[in-house]
């Protein structure tokens, strides 16, 4: 009786692991977003800061000072709202893994 059981419990916690397993492009694709004024792969042509090999930390707390309007900005404010905690470190760890040219 005990192994019956037990299929349906091994089933659901896989089951919830793969729910919880974040996909391996979400935070480069969430990162293309910032291409137009921040570069391909975050390394800016001028105009703008490249994000690529930033600190994850830095780039991080700049978009929740963008968030929360403490950080002045044309568009990044507004833009920054649209992103959860979450979201914001994920993007600022995959900029900080880039290279910086």
């Amino acid at each position: 009786m005990q192994a019956i059981m037990a299929i349906p419990v091994l089933a659901l916690a896989a089951t919830t692991a793969f729910a919880q397993a974040p996909d391996a492009n979400q935070a480069r694709d969430m990162a293309a977003t910032c291409a137009n004024c921040h570069g391909t792969n975050g390394v800016s042509r001028g105009g703008t800061d490249s994000l690529a090999g930033r600190s994850k930390d830095d780039t991080a707390s700049k978009m929740r000072a963008f968030k929360a309007g403490t950080r002045p900005g044309t568009v990044m404010p507004q833009l920054a709202k649209g992103f959860t905690d979450a979201q914001i470190d994920a993007m600022a760890g995959w900029f900080a893994s880039q290279p910086a040219k």
